[in-house]
């Protein structure tokens, strides 16, 4: 298709209302998924309710080899698939719904500066950990990684995975750090995130934005993931700051019963919040 009749479609599509069995894909819950999948995933879905979207999850064990980047999760609206939180912003934005257009130019600029940095710090530390580290990798990201399938896929995928990972860390330049380290990043990603929400129920001020909905993702799921250590959630647990938004954007855009159904309990979840 030419770039032309790509934008006459994207066009259409953003034409077309949101529907009401929009559906967002994301691996196995109970048995597959891991931190930074779950922590991106709660991202979109965060963001979704912000904007007041309707959406139904559904779990595939192969989600990641059906998203058309190859990453999770991804939304199928109408005829459209998009992956990650990025392009989805944007997809929402096409069809009337952002949570931003308040900012203005500096503010924007700010926003996606400390996206960024979330991106580049807690997604790339979640990323380490699972991978990296040798015991989790062998405790829970491998065995959870290749649950879905049997022998010898299951170890084919799992380690092909891993040497994916440790590729990308290698040529980031963090395959030299060790977990201290790595926690020490995240610790700095913390207190940077806390100065700037301050006070303020959401990072720029009364109303919440993508960085929010990306920000709860990641230290909610952090919070509540069973891992080998509880190191990286103590990280978190420093900023007050930071528990109070996570329990706020809980208590306003997860309603009981939708909690249950979504971080219901497994062996690879804590129950709640600290």
């Amino acid at each position: 298709m030419s770039l032309a009749a790509e934008a006459f479609v994207s066009q259409i599509a953003a034409a077309e209302p949101w529907p009401e069995n929009a559906t967002l894909y994301q691996p196995l819950k109970e048995d597959q998924i891991l931190l930074s999948d779950s922590a991106s995933s709660l991202a979109v879905q965060t963001f979704l309710r912000m904007c007041g979207l309707p959406v139904q999850v559904s779990c595939r064990a192969n989600a990641e080899y059906m998203s058309p980047s190859g990453k999770v999760p991804f939304i199928h609206v109408g005829n459209q698939v998009v992956s990650e939180l990025g392009p989805i912003v944007q997809f929402t934005k096409a069809k009337g719904h952002a949570l931003s257009d308040g900012l203005d130019d500096v503010q924007r600029a700010e926003m996606k500066a400390y996206m960024e940095l979330v991106n580049n710090m807690l997604l790339t530390a979640e990323l380490y950990i699972q991978w990296c580290d040798d015991y989790t990798a062998t405790e829970i990201s491998r065995p959870r990684y290749s649950s879905p399938y049997s022998w010898p896929l299951n170890h084919v995928l799992a380690y092909q995975k891993q040497w994916e990972i440790r590729r990308k860390m290698n040529a980031i330049g963090w395959s030299g750090k060790n977990l201290e380290q790595v926690y020490e990043d995240v610790s700095q990603c913390c207190q940077a995130l806390s100065q700037r929400l301050g006070t303020q129920p959401y990072f720029f001020n009364k109303q919440p934005t993508e960085l929010d909905a990306l920000v709860f993702g990641h230290l909610f799921t952090i919070l509540t993931t069973q891992l080998t250590s509880d190191e990286l959630a103590e990280k978190v647990k420093s900023y007050t700051n930071l528990l109070s938004f996570c329990h706020r954007i809980e208590q306003t855009y997860f309603k009981e019963h939708d909690r249950e159904g979504q971080f219901g309990s497994s062996h690879h979840s804590k129950s709640s919040l600290p």
